[in-house]
């Protein structure tokens, strides 16, 4: 069976571009939220002291404290690069000096609200093109932003509250962050900051929590930002796994993998695959891998397949090559958990001669459950 964690030189040379560029760059960290007033300036400015405590050269280079008391007594004596005044249409705007933080070079610079457009006329549009230019001259950069921010999430996120997010930071941000600090409280707890007064002005409250601060809404943006952040330390994880050439699984959470054949229908499969994926609340994926060109009848059978898998929500993969050695692969290089998949249709022979499946996934997959489903739906 050949080495299926060993990293295929597309990957190794991916990797080599990503350190580069991560050599020769600043560093990002990035105070991630889920609405105003979990904490991310506060958090972000309360490091910034550290660092300058530990001999660090930090400056800020743009913050804004909403007049908050306690995000204000983080301030400090940090120093302050003086903002630049922009006019548009007869008045006069502040934005953040970027060439005179490029100038002074520190080697760490504040700059608060990621997804802040920029004001008309100004050199950049937005200031996440303003954060990529510091990072281009090394330096590094703490900035916040909330998940609803996220370009992807935007569909998401209207659906969820009926507000249009306007100004959206592209995904690749994020992902490149050298580092990503969720900043999190409960949306009880918001609320109760919000009714306090510690958020907006009193005669803003009650608008605010009719409108974004609705509970239902915080906590389904509060499940969406800590889903980014496990998404973010799943694929630390993997990356460490295949640096260090680990194939053995790390069961961090339930992954199900439902094994599509185009022989016959794999209906039940899928849904035996959902239920588990509902009963332990983990995630579930569908692999198809094409090993010989499909007949007019397997293409029949697969159409199914991927609608019921559409149906489900069930995302899908299609990959070719070795029925077992694709499966392995995945699953070892997606930390797959569980394996739903229908009892081989090979005969003796078959199997003599090209193997068993079963028997392969068993030999190399010690630590995965695999779980055989009997008596498949016929076309």
């Amino acid at each position: 069976m050949p080495e299926t964690n060993k990293p295929t030189p597309e990957e190794l040379l991916a990797r080599v571009n990503k350190a580069e560029r991560r050599e020769n760059r600043g560093r990002l960290k990035v105070f991630l939220g889920f609405a105003a007033g979990v904490g991310k300036t506060f958090e972000m400015l309360n490091e910034a002291s550290r660092r300058k405590q530990r001999g660090q050269d930090v400056v800020i280079g743009w913050v804004v404290t909403h007049g908050r008391k306690g995000t204000e007594s983080q301030l400090g004596d940090l120093e302050v690069v003086p903002r630049k005044q922009v006019e548009y249409r007869g008045t006069v705007f502040e934005e953040m000096d970027t060439e005179a933080i490029l100038a002074r070079k520190p080697m760490w610079v504040i700059v608060d609200e990621l997804a802040h457009t920029n004001v008309p006329g100004s050199i950049r549009g937005k200031r996440w093109q303003d954060i990529e230019l510091l990072l281009d001259a090394k330096i590094n950069v703490l900035t916040t932003m909330n998940v609803q921010h996220l370009e992807s999430l935007n569909d998401t996120i209207a659906d969820i509250t009926g507000v249009r997010v306007r100004e959206t930071v592209p995904d690749h941000i994020l992902t490149e962050a050298e580092e990503v600090k969720m900043v999190d409280i409960t949306a009880r707890a918001l609320i109760h900051r919000l009714e306090r007064g510690d958020i907006y002005a009193a005669d803003k409250v009650p608008s605010a929590l009719e409108n974004w601060f609705r509970e239902g809404n915080l906590n389904a943006l509060r499940e969406i930002a800590l889903r980014e952040i496990a998404q973010e330390v799943d694929s630390d994880v993997s990356e460490y796994r295949k640096d260090k050439h680990i194939t053995e699984n790390w069961a961090t959470h339930d992954r199900i993998l439902v094994c599509i054949s185009p022989s016959r229908s794999s209906l039940r499969l899928l849904r035996r695959g959902w239920r588990i994926s509902q009963r332990l609340k983990g995630e579930i994926v569908a692999l198809y891998v094409q090993d010989k060109p499909c007949t007019e009848a397997h293409k029949a059978i697969l159409e199914k397949d991927f609608a019921m898998a559409s149906q489900l929500h069930i995302p899908l993969v299609k990959v070719e090559g070795n029925v077992a050695d694709e499966i392995i692969r995945y699953a070892r290089e997606n930390r797959i958990t569980e394996i739903v998949i229908g009892h081989s249709k090979r005969s003796s022979l078959q199997e003599f001669v090209r193997g068993s499946i079963i028997n392969a996934l068993t030999k190399n997959l010690r630590d995965v459950d695999i779980l055989l489903v009997a008596g498949e739906e016929e076309n």
